[in-house]
């Protein structure tokens, strides 16, 4: 993940568990379909990170999972694809626990686990199952100690952690995870003044829905100045969408969308089953999809 890719490439990202066959089915659709993404030649399978379903989608009546024992569910069924949460709540989870977690995932998945990682915004799924919500600028800066913590937990350096936020007496973590120097860390958002800045500061990739690539590219401007203060390399940092047109209704728009996106430096794709058969969804991007998406260099 780090740098850019030498082609496009796409995954799945799984976000609806309200299927026909109800919850006994669940765990084999979302086996199935995970298994046959990673046949297909997808890159990445990702799920959401909430404790209720989102309002668009049922709210909290509707099916929901939790998303990183979904995510060592679907290690076990598959070998190739990378897998992460777009994007794990910064609020869910203490960040030593959430290091240990996403360590776990990655020796067990063989080295394919990465962190993404976000504010958090959903109000209703904190408050309903009692889980803190302080406002937004806290959570930015409780983002901000939790990369810290997460990538001082992923080196050599096991001493004490110190934040407003945090504080952890012994940053101990073994195993290390598989990958080294360490799991990619992703940002979701666009915010550009706080997100944009921390993924220049400390993340591998940003994460940025399917605006359209004038305005995508307008907040990968705002990255690349970010990057200029930071003094990274623009070029290190993964650029990576979530969404598009409808990649099986009209493959050729959205191949040509494609191509926009990857003149602005877009490598990556975030596609979210469009139909109550995620399988049928998956088996049809390798066939119609990826092979033609692979052609196109970012």
């Amino acid at each position: 993940m780090r740098g850019t890719e030498e082609h496009m490439q796409l995954g799945i990202h799984f976000m609806n568990f309200a299927f026909p066959a109800g919850t006994p089915q669940l765990a084999t659709t979302i086996a199935d379909a995970a298994k046959t993404a990673d046949e297909a030649g997808a890159a990445w399978f990702t799920f959401m990170d909430h404790y209720f379903q989102m309002e668009q989608l049922g709210g909290a009546a509707a099916p929901m999972l939790e998303g990183y024992t979904c995510l060592g569910f679907v290690a076990g069924q598959t070998r190739n694809l990378r897998l992460g949460l777009l994007v794990t709540g910064v609020t869910y989870r203490h960040p030593g626990l959430l290091a240990k977690i996403v360590t776990t995932l990655d020796v067990l998945s063989g080295g394919r686990a990465m962190l993404g990682i976000g504010a958090a915004w959903y109000d209703r799924e904190h408050e309903g199952l009692g889980v803190p919500f302080p406002p937004l600028a806290d959570r930015f800066e409780r983002l901000e100690e939790t990369l810290q913590v997460v990538r001082q937990m992923w080196s050599d350096d096991d001493g004490p952690y110190d934040g407003a936020h945090y504080r952890l007496a012994e940053t101990i973590n073994v195993p290390q995870p598989l990958q080294q120097p360490a799991p990619p860390i992703l940002i979701g958002g666009a915010g550009e003044k706080k997100t944009l800045r921390l993924v220049a500061k400390y993340a591998d990739a940003c994460n940025i829905f399917a605006m359209g690539p004038d305005v995508v590219k307008s907040k990968l401007d705002v990255l690349a100045r970010h990057c200029e203060n930071e003094g990274r390399d623009y070029a290190t940092i993964q650029k990576t969408i979530l969404g598009g047109p409808d990649p099986l209704a009209d493959t050729d728009a959205f191949l040509a969308e494609m191509e926009r996106y990857a003149a602005i430096g877009i490598d990556h794709v975030q596609l979210v089953p469009n139909t109550p058969d995620p399988i049928a969804f998956a088996a049809q991007l390798g066939e119609r999809v990826i092979p033609r998406l692979a052609a196109i260099g970012a």
